[in-house]
């Protein structure tokens, strides 16, 4: 482990030398090695002098058009939430706008539309299965039968109207039979 700190050292990974903070004086932290003179330090610090200052300014510019800008809004009705909205709005089209959005939409477009015929056929497959069935011998003489029923019980009325009809009349003869005979059995 000791013989790997030489070649960290080497790569540059292990900084031995400081790196000066905002606002530390940069004539303070000048390595050994380099030696300044007095009129360069004095050179040095008087440009430090002068970039703080600048920045000093920069701040209260930046300040006063903050103060501006927030005035500008107030004036214009701008408030905090009409701003998130329009930074809302402004991030979704940046968003739709991307490529990959843009695929993911158009791949998930296509199994909508894959899913929705699927569902259609599926549909279209049971509807011929009812018909089939419908059509079939043994659902035809069922529904004799019952046509038949209906006849016997319902006496003179012809024999018309939809299958749900002819059941519902045949459920209604064979409920008011059923009464019938358990009166007729009461009275006996």
């Amino acid at each position: 482990m000791a013989a790997a700190a030489p070649h960290r050292e080497r790569m540059g990974l292990l900084r031995t030398d400081s790196i000066p903070e905002v606002g530390e004086d940069a004539a303070a932290t000048v390595g050994m090695s380099e030696t300044l003179s007095e009129e360069e330090q004095n050179e040095l610090r008087k440009e430090l002098a002068k970039v703080e200052e600048e920045i000093q300014t920069l701040s209260q510019v930046l300040a006063a058009k903050e103060k501006h800008l927030a005035e500008i809004k107030r004036k214009l009705g701008i408030n905090s939430l009409q701003e998130l909205k329009q930074n809302i709005t402004k991030s979704w089209q940046d968003v739709t706008s991307t490529a990959a959005y843009k695929k993911t939409s158009e791949t998930l477009s296509q199994a909508g539309q894959k899913a929705s015929a699927a569902f259609s056929s599926v549909g279209s497959v049971i509807t011929k299965k009812f018909e089939d069935v419908k059509n079939s011998s043994t659902f035809k003489s069922f529904e004799e039968k019952v046509e038949t029923l209906k006849s016997k019980v319902g006496g003179s009325k012809p024999a018309s109207g939809d299958f749900g009809e002819v059941l519902n009349s045949a459920a209604n003869a064979s409920a008011t039979e059923t009464i019938a005979e358990e009166t007729q059995e009461e009275t006996h």
